[in-house]
């Protein structure tokens, strides 16, 4: 058996599928169908496409309400659960924040125009009855992205498992979902970036099974006078979080490994306590470079 690997873009990420197989074309055409159901995901899922089921239920926010199939009212019952798990910081609607910040730009928004936008984030006034979903505010909106490529990575391996793969992972910009060990039974070993040393590795995790998830203040992220004002943003103030500079988690999915590296990170000082009581293996960092993991 080889091991052959298959780069690809997707959802704003590069990405990569990983198969040990006996020759290339069936590692290939394995790989295909894996990268295909991503595609899948991405185009029915991000606000970017206009065709999108996410893109139609914000266009008809303070309309009228939206039908969704099976699969995104589950996704939708997801964001549910996330929102209670994290005190309601994990909010969908949340996205619409973006319009005041730009990490491309170091400028801080005004208040008045965060206080506006938050006016537009509240999850339990979100409709939902019968697969029906309404926003009941003109200019709300709801987004997947806090994890929809975990979502992704989990299906397509789901896919690669389908079709018998018994060792190599999906890599979707960092998550990772494993789906066993190298052909002679060794771990994977995934690198997690320093967080303030670029090209550097701060630790190192063998996988042979699960998934591996990872989030920071070093993926999107501005610098106004020497404090850095990241990505990850809290919906009640509008501004970027201010705690941790980067968490991993290990989960037996990559859906759980992301939401939960994301709900730690908006928890700021109890995230530690969220993952603790959680159950899971973590790796965290924080703004004194402190490490703190759990096997």
């Amino acid at each position: 058996m080889e091991i052959f690997r298959f780069p690809f873009k997707a959802m704003g990420s590069a990405c990569e599928i990983v198969i040990a197989e006996t020759d290339h074309n069936n590692a290939q055409m394995k790989a295909a169908q894996a990268v295909q159901e991503v595609s899948r995901i991405e185009k029915k899922y991000s606000r970017y496409q206009d065709h999108s089921i996410v893109s139609k239920i914000n266009a008809a926010a303070g309309k009228h309400s939206v039908e969704c199939d099976s699969e995104t009212w589950e996704m939708l019952n997801y964001a549910d659960q996330l929102f209670e798990m994290s005190e309601g910081l994990f909010d969908i609607s949340s996205g619409i924040l973006r319009k005041a910040w730009n990490f491309n730009i170091p400028r801080i928004p005004e208040k008045s125009i965060l206080d506006d936008l938050c006016g537009l984030i509240n999850w339990t006034r979100i409709e939902r009855d019968s697969n029906k979903i309404y926003l009941p505010v003109a200019g709300m909106e709801i987004d997947f992205g806090g994890f929809g490529k975990e979502y992704a990575a989990d299906k397509a391996g789901a896919v690669l498992e389908g079709l018998s793969v018994q060792h190599g992972y999906v890599n979707l910009g960092g998550d990772i979902r494993v789906l066993g060990p190298k052909p002679d039974g060794q771990a994977w070993v995934i690198g997690i970036q320093h967080p303030r040393i670029p090209e550097q590795i701060i630790a190192t995790i063998p996988l042979q099974h699960g998934a591996l998830a990872t989030s920071g203040d070093y993926e999107k992220f501005i610098e106004i006078g020497g404090k850095r004002y990241c990505h990850i943003l809290n919906p009640r103030t509008g501004m970027p979080v201010d705690y941790w500079t980067s968490i991993s988690v290990l989960a037996p999915v990559s859906l759980m490994a992301g939401s939960y590296t994301t709900i730690a990170m908006l928890l700021e000082e109890k995230g530690l306590r969220f993952l603790e009581e959680a159950g899971v293996s973590y790796f965290t960092t924080d703004l004194q470079c402190k490490i703190r993991f759990k096997k």
